[in-house]
């Protein structure tokens, strides 16, 4: 009974934590402007399925998505024996899936097990990926300090998470083969069964303690876990599949105009058109993170960190300051920040910073060359490339900060409705010289 209250005790604690951080994002993630995604829901739910389950970009890089695959599976999967630690801690039970599922249950436990096993081997490897071998994109400065401690933590995390399933496996096998009622036959488990010459010369007492022990630390640790997520990159496990289900439908490359400015343009050529009240706008794309879109800081904290998307971006290969990947992870550093600012004061309190100029330089925005390579090549559909051109507007329109080259294509454009300095009516005077 001491333990049920204890477990009880424990679990309500790790949800209520795990509940009110979810709720703090969730309040930050809509602090971002109202924006439609609810239309064409088949395409959306084949976004989900392909995207989000299926890992469809992963597979770019066959060997390391499957890899990713038995992580993700064994997350998943493995997870469903989650359901039976919890009901045997609140009812006092000991494997109680067992009765009813019968020979089942074997063979369940087993796929558990093959399971485990691969999430500790691929573990192992993706530490080596960024700790020895050290690939490009895992030693960008990007991920200097928490970062890539994060990355790390969470691979030794699960590590140790697998090795306290087949070890707690492993020591009730031990008491099943020594006839203690409480642990019922459930049939050898293949892997742990090799853990289980370990604990011959354990008495029954301490071998209790050690199965006790790892079921504690087992249970304990994927609530620690739950709860890590949410200040982790690794929060895209649980916000990869609504952020593939809101996925932008539009053909990649095609910029959203503002209308606002499209306004603004015709009542200058038009002024009959504009209405007696028309007031100018407010402001011109985004400065901060409350300017852009709901949808950009679901993107923000959807983020990987997997640096895929800087790897394909051509300014930052040819040595310029932009990283899509830092855009997003700036992003979601102010919006933590506003979310504490908020938490703090019941509502925000300015302080004197934005997400232009104090995360994000004017020097990273002006790198980008719009190519869409970054929006391409994410796995869980994130555009740092739309915040990229809010940010940009607000610098252009708002501060009237642009390089000469641009106000020189600006004025053309302008005066010319090209970007070239050529009148309009002298457009066609090429064909003449190609007649001639």
């Amino acid at each position: 009974m001491i333990q049920q209250v204890l477990f009880a005790a424990l679990s309500l604690t790790a949800i209520w934590l795990f509940a009110r951080k979810a709720g703090e994002i969730r309040r930050n993630i809509f602090l971002g402007k109202e924006e439609d995604f609810s239309g064409n829901r088949p395409q959306r739910w084949r976004n989900l399925l392909l995207l989000a389950f299926g890992q469809k970009k992963m597979f770019r890089n066959p060997l390391v998505a499957v890899m990713h695959f038995v992580i993700y599976a064994g997350f998943i999967i493995i997870n469903l024996e989650v359901l039976e630690i919890v009901l045997d801690g609140l009812l006092g039970t000991h494997r109680l899936f067992l009765a009813p599922l019968g020979s089942l249950y074997n063979w369940l436990i087993n796929a558990f097990e093959f399971l485990a096993v691969g999430v500790i081997t691929v573990c192992v490897i993706f530490l080596c990926r960024r700790n020895i071998i050290k690939l490009r994109r895992f030693i960008s400065k990007d991920l200097n300090g928490w970062p890539r401690s994060d990355a790390n933590y969470i691979l030794i995390t699960e590590i140790c998470l697998m090795f306290l399933f087949l070890f707690l496996n492993a020591s009730d096998q031990a008491l099943q083969l020594r006839g203690n009622p409480h642990y019922h036959p459930a049939g050898p488990f293949y892997f742990s069964n090799f853990l289980v010459p370990l604990f011959q010369n354990t008495s029954e007492s301490t071998l209790i303690g050690i199965e006790r022990s790892c079921w504690w630390l087992h249970i304990a640790g994927i609530f620690a876990f739950l709860n890590y997520l949410p200040y982790s990159k690794h929060l895209h496990i649980i916000l990869a599949f609504p952020n593939a289900y809101y996925a932008r439908l539009d053909p990649e490359g095609k910029m959203k105009n503002m209308p606002a400015v499209q306004k603004e343009v015709l009542y200058a050529m038009q002024p009959e058109l504009a209405p007696a009240d028309a007031a100018p706008p407010a402001h011109f794309g985004a400065k901060d993170v409350f300017d852009l879109s709901w949808r950009n800081l679901m993107d923000a904290y959807s983020c990987t960190e997997c640096g895929r998307c800087t790897a394909a971006c051509p300014a930052n290969t040819t040595g310029k300051l932009l990283s899509p990947r830092k855009i997003m992870m700036a992003t979601r550093d102010r919006l933590e920040e506003v979310g504490r600012n908020i938490n703090q004061h019941k509502s925000f309190v300015a302080d004197n910073k934005s997400l232009l100029h104090d995360y994000i330089s004017v020097e990273e925005l002006r790198a980008c060359t719009t190519c869409n390579a970054c929006v391409e090549e994410c796995p869980v559909s994130i555009s740092p490339l739309e915040i990229i051109a809010e940010l940009r507007r607000s610098l252009v329109m708002e501060e009237s900060n642009a390089p000469q080259e641009w106000n020189s294509m600006f004025s053309n454009t302008e005066n010319n409705f090209a970007p070239w300095k050529f009148a309009p009516d002298e457009r066609d005077h090429w064909t003449q010289e190609m007649a001639s």
